[in-house]
Parts: C-alpha cells; structure tokens; sequence
C-alpha cells in the first residue's frame, strides 16, 4: 500500500510519504530504530533549549507499562492501538527548570521533538500514529508524572499492517486518499485571512 501524498509543490518524499496507519502489524520494532526515534526528537530545537519533551514508553512483551499505557487511552483508541509494538506517552515540562517561570512553548516543543521523531521513523520503515485521546489524569497518577508537567499526547509506533486484514472500518480509513487544506487557506499575508502573495 502506498499514501504518498498527492502535493501541490515539491516536497521531501520523506515527509510526501509519512502517514497515520490505525491497523499495525505485531512485528516487534528493533531496539536500535526504537532508540534512533528518541535520539531524532533529543535533536529537535526548543525555547531556550528548555528541552521539555518527556517520553514514556511501553514496548509489547516487556513488562506491563505497555498495557498501562494502553488502558490510560481513550476507549476508541484501546481498540486498534493495542496490536502496535511501542505506546508512548508524551509529556511536557511546564516550567522552565532553572527559572520555575512557565514555559509557553512547551507543547510546542514536544511537538517539534514529535516531528523529529515522526521523521525518523518514516526514513526506518516505521510507521506512527498520534493521538490527543489520553486520559491525562489516569495515566499522570499511572506513571507518577510530577505536577510540575503534564500528559498531552500518546502514539502507536510499529510497521503498518498492509495485508488488510483487521477490522474494516479501520482497513477502509487506512485505504483512503489522503488530503489536507490548500496553502491559500491557511497561509496569510497583508491580514489574517487574506491568502499571502507569493
């Protein structure tokens, strides 16, 4: 299966071809790429270097945090995130450390390390699929995250699933073509709204 995407401009087919599978196959990701993702997003610039991306990681068939972290998704995500190898939890640090004043960029900071690490993995293979479906309390109390930081995000880390098979409702999203907003829409120049003149 392919979902390169079908752009308007020239891109990077790294980034063409990145996409959100919801059916993953059960192969195991090797440690070496599961750690090649993290070292992507310990790379990824932020405020200050503030670095305040924190990542909690279950792999299947190594302890329990796997599970943990899959009963701490909301319930439509538990039904197709399961059968991926990896779940993170992504985490951000609210303050800055040395000052204790908040840290406005952190969310998008983890973000950036998340596309760093969104990166890696299509260069591996590897396929991830994000999700704001997180029970953020549950899983800070689960995993013993400090005040001092909060639970903002989860993904599913594995090898798509190409057979078809699983079920059909997520065989058919994992099929379509894949679209997003034209730049006019959303790329302003002169005021907010007005599409920019280059």
């Amino acid at each position: 299966m392919t979902k390169t995407a079908d752009t308007d401009h020239k891109i990077h087919n790294t980034l063409a071809t990145r996409w959100s599978p919801y059916l993953f196959a059960e192969t195991p990701v090797d440690v070496n790429d599961l750690q090649a993702l993290f070292e992507a997003a310990r790379w990824a610039p932020s405020s200050y270097n503030e670095q305040p991306w924190r990542f909690i990681v279950g792999v299947a068939g190594q302890g329990d945090d796997h599970q943990r972290i899959l009963d701490c998704l909301a319930e439509p995500n538990r039904v197709w995130a399961g059968r991926a190898p990896v779940l993170v939890l992504g985490v951000v640090v609210d303050q800055f450390v040395p000052s204790g004043t908040p840290n406005k960029a952190a969310e998008h900071d983890l973000g950036l390390a998340v596309g760093n690490l969104l990166v890696e993995a299509t260069v591996r293979g590897l396929s991830v699929h994000q999700m704001i479906g997180v029970d953020a309390d549950a899983a800070k109390t689960e995993f013993g995250v400090p005040d001092s930081a909060h639970v903002l995000t989860a993904m599913a880390i594995g090898h798509a699933d190409k057979s078809g098979a699983g079920e059909a409702k997520y065989a058919e999203r994992d099929n379509t073509t894949r679209t997003r907003k034209p730049l006019p829409e959303f790329v302003f120049g002169t005021r907010f709204g007005t599409s920019a003149r280059f």
